[in-house]
């Protein structure tokens, strides 16, 4: 497991960001254990994800970080602060967006950002600032009911940072949105971490945490099973690499010489390879000028995922 200062110091953190320490946290509803004894620290300036399917514990876990909940068991601290206890200076210091967001009714995108600006005593023209950041500058005249779900969610962080807070904490921001809204909130997020700041996420979407995280927790029946970076994880997975041919390339009998015993696959797609030896089989491959069109496709933190948690569906 990768130590969240290591990381830092690789990945060369601009340590603005606060750090967190989460020891020993339980929490139970009634005969159902929703959080048992999960521990984890995030460095300052670190993008976290917690990782788990519906039901895993993440929002309960992040809602005791966030101070929302006081832990049953165990504590947090946030620069040595005890979040549940809702000390004004530490929560000037940390951003919310909650899973599901409310807003105000009836007030514009820009009447939001000045309401919320206002509860924090900032100046007005931050909210200028946020629109541009969040790419709504064009929508600052535009009732929140009138809004998008992407461009909901990206008011929601930016109602979240109108106060410069040094931590973010966002539950599944990216929920529901297609795939292009998706693709554009990352960007934001990307910007906010860049920032400095230490950003913690939870989702159920393995792409936006491999693209976005430094580390993940992967959390299921409210227990941490894995915690490293994605990259640390997938290659622990140990999984074989498919090779994918276009239709045409080789004969299967080809295919199959070249594979040496590896798996060989033949539809109307094409050929696939499935091989722990993708430079032996690629070099082959080159030796034949069969390289046009060619794909290849190792594990994913979708299948590290999948292998920890199980593929039965959850509702």
């Amino acid at each position: 497991m990768t130590s969240p200062q290591g990381v830092g110091a690789r990945l060369g953190f601009r340590l603005v960001g606060v750090e967190i320490r989460v020891e020993g946290l339980v929490m139970t509803y009634g005969d159902v254990r929703a959080v048992d004894d999960v521990s984890f620290t995030v460095a300052p300036g670190e993008f976290f994800g917690l990782l788990g399917p519906n039901g895993a514990g993440k929002t309960t876990t992040l809602e005791m970080i966030e101070g929302l909940r006081k832990p049953q068991s165990g504590s947090v601290r946030i620069d040595d602060h005890e979040p549940w206890r809702r000390e004004p200076a530490l929560q000037r210091r940390m951003g919310v967006q909650l899973q599901s967001s409310s807003f105000f009714e009836r007030l514009t995108a820009r009447e939001q950002l000045d309401t919320f600006g206002a509860l924090y005593g900032v100046a007005a023209g931050r909210t200028d600032e946020m629109l541009e950041q969040v790419g709504l500058v064009d929508k600052a005249g535009v009732r929140t009911e009138d809004l998008s779900g992407g461009q909901k969610q990206r008011l929601s962080i930016a109602c979240a940072l109108i106060h410069d807070p040094e931590v973010v904490f966002l539950d599944e921001p990216t929920a529901a949105l297609d795939p292009q809204a998706r693709r554009n909130l990352w960007d934001v997020l990307r910007t906010i971490n860049a920032s400095g700041r230490t950003v913690v996420l939870t989702t159920h979407h393995m792409d936006e945490a491999e693209v976005l995280c430094d580390r993940v927790a992967i959390m299921d029946a409210g227990r941490i099973l894995e915690l490293d970076t994605p990259a640390a994880l997938v290659r622990g997975l140990d999984a074989p690499v498919r090779i994918s041919l276009a239709p045409g390339t080789l004969s299967v009998d080809d295919a199959r010489a070249i594979a040496g015993g590896d798996p060989v696959t033949a539809d109307d797609q094409g050929t696939t390879i499935t091989t722990r030896e993708p430079s032996r089989v690629l070099t082959a491959l080159a030796q034949r000028d069969a390289l046009d069109g060619l794909s290849v496709k190792g594990a994913s933190l979708e299948d590290v995922f999948l292998e920890l948690t199980g593929r039965e569906y959850r509702a």
